[in-house]
């Protein structure tokens, strides 16, 4: 089984479900975890005036000293995922990604351009948002993106403004592209098996797991495993 596993912040994945991570790595899934923040986008005052940030080599020096008690925590969760062999999947920031040794970087579409990106990342692991755009799947395989992301499918709490996608972007994409996809966009354990019968290669649900009122992240992402 392929698992993604999307946290807010550099080891939420650890405190909510260690244990779960533990477990399905050692029965032979293949997991990666994105991390939609460094933490510094986390803090809404920052949030407001660098979400649409194109991350440089100029930001990372004037935020240093942000960046700077990130990067220990960052590097933390890192040897964690290594550890238990998960990709270690930063949001955003391809420096960021290169400094801390994560394995990958995941690029929106006002972020840096692939391109550059892969210049400063190299092989490593680089996926785009591709929302529900056909043009933007082929330009991304074009350019050399590791994986396409598709969304957002459900109303999403995380991304309130986020673009709606057809589920049918899955199918169409499939005939374009050989990248694996990854859907995206308000999904839990009401709605993620419309997006099953499609295919896709991964899940990408964060607000079910991380803010469920009911289920600690733990038991929601049992729950989404093991019970459905």
């Amino acid at each position: 089984m392929k698992i993604l596993i999307l946290a807010a912040h550099p080891d939420d994945e650890v405190l909510g479900m260690g244990g779960t991570i533990k477990k399905l790595s050692k029965g032979g899934n293949e997991i990666k975890i994105i991390f939609m923040s460094t933490g510094i986008l986390s803090r809404r005052k920052i949030e407001s005036k660098v979400s649409k940030q194109v991350f440089t080599k100029d930001w990372m020096k004037k935020n240093e000293n942000k960046i700077k008690s990130l990067r220990g925590d960052a590097k933390k969760a890192g040897k964690i995922c290594k550890k238990f062999n998960v990709k270690f999947i930063i949001n955003d920031n391809p420096y960021f990604t290169k400094q801390i040794g994560a394995d990958g970087c995941h690029l929106g579409q006002k972020d840096m351009s692939l391109q550059k990106a892969r210049k400063i990342l190299k092989k490593k692991i680089i996926g785009v948002s591709c929302h529900n755009s056909i043009k933007l799947v082929k330009k991304a395989t074009k350019d050399g993106a590791d994986y396409v992301a598709l969304g957002s499918f459900f109303k999403s709490k995380t991304k309130q403004n986020a673009i709606r996608s057809k589920i049918q972007i899955i199918n169409k994409s499939k005939k374009v592209s050989k990248l694996p996809i990854v859907c995206i966009g308000g999904i839990t354990d009401k709605n993620y098996k419309k997006l099953i019968l499609h295919k896709p290669n991964f899940l990408a649900i964060s607000n079910y797991i991380w803010s469920n009122s009911k289920l600690k992240p733990k038991e929601a992402a049992k729950k989404l495993i093991y019970e459905n």
